[in-house]
């Protein structure tokens, strides 16, 4: 019994040394089943796998002999959709691959797919390197296409990087390689690739850079070649020397890494210069394009908006080109039939676009352009603008946060930068008080920085420099230096023109741009417009345009106007520092090296940059210094001629007001202010001045008006006097009438006038008003009656003795009749304005006045009455005492 006997805790343990048959029925069941479910979920993967690819693969292109070998050329479209140009059509020479040297083969197989002959179209490991870089970096960021599907993607497909396109270049490739020899393929590829210069195929690259077939290239020759498919135009020797050494160091260093050459000859490569054997410029063959600026555009364009190859990818481009605007721009540039230039260095940058869209319509992009491709001086040019970025950095940020109006007065004087630096205007003069209308249209300097100080000190330069950044100009810092355009780095025609259009659309910005869309050969359409946004409000848009219109009116812009054609826009320079003048040796200190003008109409936006290609030239002082205004008027007179110009149109949120001249802070014009002392500008509604100027009252009126008759001269002279409190300097109105007849005027600034030649018998009457532009004060009245002549000599004395041989030279009314009883009758009455003599023994028939009444002692009774106003001797007896 005691044998058999075993504990509880023996028998534990004997049990889990041995198992549970339980436990392990439980186990191999749960391992099996978790097999079943990894092949099922497997084939359910490869299922889904299998069906998405089928998915993805479905649509793609059969694969066609005839495009293995000829690259699509894109057609390009202008504004109404009419073929312009075609980019990469037939400039190739085919060259078989016994033909193809083997260091040219080496040195692209080392660059593009130095497994090439190992794989079957796909590189497994190459294409893991891409998928990994993918995933860390995002989809697109590598590419992992070997040369066959280089030259399926070339042939068949877009270069838009989807999933869906790299699935069907793999399919594709993979059937190419079972269709073809990998001599054939690489023969297909280095006979397709993009060179550059509008060239295809390997063959052609060396002929239009080396002048030479493809077994002459040497090594460096080669190597640079075989660099350029990654980015032809920038990787173009004859433009970007620099860039292709690099690369074509690059390309070298594979070589010996992948072992087709040694180290020796590596080095002997790369000690080469770039531009050993290249085809000198003077004999490079240039294909003619007539729109050469415009489509360089559209090709850098194209490129932006996605990984497609214009040379070969048979798109359809619609552009915004405007061929009538093009031409016209081509023949201002390349001939002086519209503007005379001062030599064939002198260069000239243009972009023209539509105001409301930002559509580019014409670029004009340089002189005496030899080379495709060249450099565009309309589109990349990045140099100072000068004064024409103070709408964009000064006064727009000013009437945008501060709520400036156009009348808002500051005072031209010399300043300092906020560190303390003084600074003053370029000619050192200063001009005083002004409004900021008439400081950007006169483009004084120091009311610009004071003006962008003052935002720096209410709102921030930062807000001035976000204001710059959302109409398109680039700045990555600011400083109050910059308020008169001495940017750190500089600006484009074309990116001046973006901004100043959204001044003239009421504040709505578009980036310029040259493509609407993009068709690819499936019928896919890709919109490339872009967007349209708010940047200002409209209150700032159309006070600058206002202020703008000036600079034409009478400001730096004069050249630039086209009469009848509603214009803002503003003229700009750059100087030299002295340290410059002496470095380049310019004699004089008003020489500049950039002259711009850039404007506006409702319809179109015009940037215009002059100057020549080295700085160290400069564009002499006198009327070179206007091309760009002359080019500008002539351009924008030319694209208006058969449209309809509507002028700027005041927003709601815009008022005008007359504001009195000179007033700082400024103050309304009164009811008594001159009209030459007032002004019509404009503000923010709720932030114009409320006072109203007192400088001016009432106009005071003449007083004091008489007149007076000189019978000797036989004149009348008018007088008045003017209130000492009046006006000073008023002209005055006199109308003088006779007999209540007709009217006649003239006006003095004197207190006095004289009238001759004037006419007996008659009644004169003069008004008297005193004027000071359209105000008229109340009027003054004077009158005077003239007597009738008289042909006596008659110097009668009212109280004086008559006698028979006395002489009356007097003149004046003989209203009285009456008896002379002396030696003579004097039967008489009348106006006697003459003079005569009166003997005693005769009749005066005389005409005199006497309006005395007095007796005569003499020989006799003069019983007459009247009024004698003349004066004279009277040599005979008697006495006589008229009044």
């Amino acid at each position: 019994m005691s044998e058999k006997y075993q504990s509880r805790e023996e028998r534990r343990q004997k049990q889990t040394s041995q198992g549970n048959p339980k436990n392990k029925k439980k186990r191999s069941g749960f391992v099996k089943r978790m097999f079943l479910l990894l092949v099922a979920l497997g084939i359910i993967g490869m299922m889904a796998g299998a069906a998405t690819f089928a998915y993805l693969v479905q649509g793609a292109p059969k694969i066609d002999k005839k495009l293995l070998k000829d690259p699509i050329s894109s057609k390009i479209l202008d504004k109404d959709g009419n073929l312009v140009a075609e980019v990469g059509a037939v400039n190739r020479d085919y060259v078989r691959y016994d033909e193809i040297p083997k260091t040219v083969e080496n040195a692209f197989i080392a660059t593009e797919d130095f497994r090439f002959y190992k794989h079957h179209g796909i590189d497994i490991i190459r294409l893991g390197g891409a998928v990994m870089a993918n995933i860390t970096h995002g989809f697109g960021s590598e590419g992992g296409s070997t040369i066959t599907q280089q030259v399926v993607k070339n042939s068949f497909l877009t270069q838009q990087k989807t999933l869906k396109r790299k699935v069907q270049e793999a399919w594709l490739a993979f059937q190419l390689e079972q269709q073809y020899t990998k001599h054939q393929i690489l023969e297909m590829y280095l006979n397709k690739i993009y060179m550059s210069q509008d060239a295809h195929g390997v063959a052609t690259a060396a002929k239009i850079y080396y002048g030479k077939s493809l077994k002459d290239l040497t090594l460096p020759q080669a190597a640079m070649l075989a660099g350029m498919p990654q980015s032809p135009n920038n990787y173009n020797p004859f433009l970007h020397p620099e860039a292709a050494e690099h690369r074509r160091n690059i390309v070298l260093s594979l070589m010996y890494q992948h072992g087709y050459i040694n180290k020796s000859a590596m080095d002997k490569a790369i000690k080469t210069p770039i531009q050993t054997g290249l085809v000198p410029v003077k004999d490079r063959v240039q294909k003619d394009t007539p729109y050469g600026a415009f489509v360089d555009a559209v090709i850098d364009e194209v490129k932006k908006n996605g990984n497609f190859d214009i040379y070969s990818d048979g798109l359809t481009i619609y552009t915004t080109l405007d061929p009538k605007a093009q031409t016209y721009v081509n023949k201002i540039l390349n001939t002086n039939d519209v503007v005379q230039f001062p030599d064939d260095q002198f260069q000239a940058g243009i972009t023209l676009i539509d105001t409301k869209t930002g559509e580019i319509r014409a670029v004009g992009g340089g002189r005496n352009v030899k080379v495709r491709r060249a450099f565009n001086y309309g589109m990349d040019i990045q140099r100072q603008p000068g004064s024409t970025i103070k709408p964009i950095l000064d006064y727009g940020p000013a009437i945008e946060y501060l709520h400036w109006g156009t009348y808002h007065m500051i005072e031209d004087k010399p300043i300092t930068y906020t560190g303390g630096t003084q600074f003053g205007n370029w000619d050192n003069k200063y001009m005083g008080s002004m409004t900021i209308r008439k400081a950007l249209a006169l483009s004084r300097n120091t009311p610009a920085v004071q003006t962008l100080q003052q935002v720096g000190q209410q709102v921030g330069l930062d807000k001035a420099k976000q204001f710059a950044n959302n109409l398109g100009i680039p700045l990555k810092e600011i400083y109050e230096s910059y308020a008169i355009g001495g940017l750190h780095t500089g600006v484009s025609p074309l990116q001046m023109a973006g901004a100043y259009a959204a001044f003239g659309n009421n504040g709505f910005y578009t980036k310029p741009y040259a493509v609407k869309k993009i068709v690819l050969r499936d019928g896919t359409e890709i919109d490339t417009k872009p967007e349209t946004k708010v940047v200002m409000k409209d209150y700032t848009a159309f006070m600058i345009s206002e202020m703008l219109k000036s600079v034409l009116d009478y400001g730096t812009g004069t050249k630039a106007r086209v009469p009848g054609l509603p214009i803002a826009g503003k003229s700009g320079t750059t100087n030299y520092t002295d340290d410059e003048l002496r470095q380049f040796g310019i004699s004089s200190s008003k020489a500049v090296p950039d002259a711009w003008f850039t404007g506006y109409t409702t319809n179109y936006t015009c940037s215009v940059w002059t100057g020549y290609n080295n700085r160290s030239t400069p564009i002499q002082p006198g009327d070179n210094q206007k091309i760009a205004q002359y080019i500008f008027k002539n351009l924008m007179q030319y694209v208006s001629s058969d449209v309809k110009t509507s002028d700027f149109t005041m927003p709601k949120s815009v008022e005008q007001l007359r504001i009195e001249k000179g007033t700082m802070p400024a103050r309304l014009a009164s009811d008594y202010t001159p009209d030459s002392q007032v002004e019509y500008e404009y503000a923010v509604k709720g932030y114009g001045p409320t006072q109203v100027s007192n400088k001016y009252d009432k106009l005071e009126a003449p007083i004091n008006a008489s007149a007076t008759y000189d019978q000797n001269q036989n004149e009348i002279a008018v007088k008045w006097d003017y209130p000492p409190n009046g006006r000073k300097g008023v002209l005055y109105e006199v109308s003088a009438t006779f007999n209540d007849g007709g009217e006649q005027k003239t006006t003095t600034y004197d207190n006095s006038i004289i009238i001759k030649d004037v006419v007996p018998g008659g009644s004169y009457k003069f008004t008297i008003t005193a004027v000071d532009g359209n105000e008229r004060s109340s009027s003054a009245f004077t009158s005077i009656d003239i007597p009738t002549q008289s042909t006596d000599n008659q110097n009668g004395n009212p109280s004086g003795n008559q006698g028979n041989n006395g002489n009356n030279n007097g003149t004046g009314n003989n209203n009285g009749t009456g008896n002379n009883n002396g030696t003579g009758n004097n039967n008489g009455t009348g106006n006697n304005n003459g003079t005569g003599n009166n003997n005693g023994t005769g009749n005066n028939n005389g005409t005199g006045n006497n309006n005395g009444t007095g007796n005569d002692n003499g020989t006799g009774n003069n019983n007459g009455t009247g009024n004698n106003n003349g004066t004279g001797n009277n040599n005979g007896p008697g006495t006589g005492t008229g009044t």
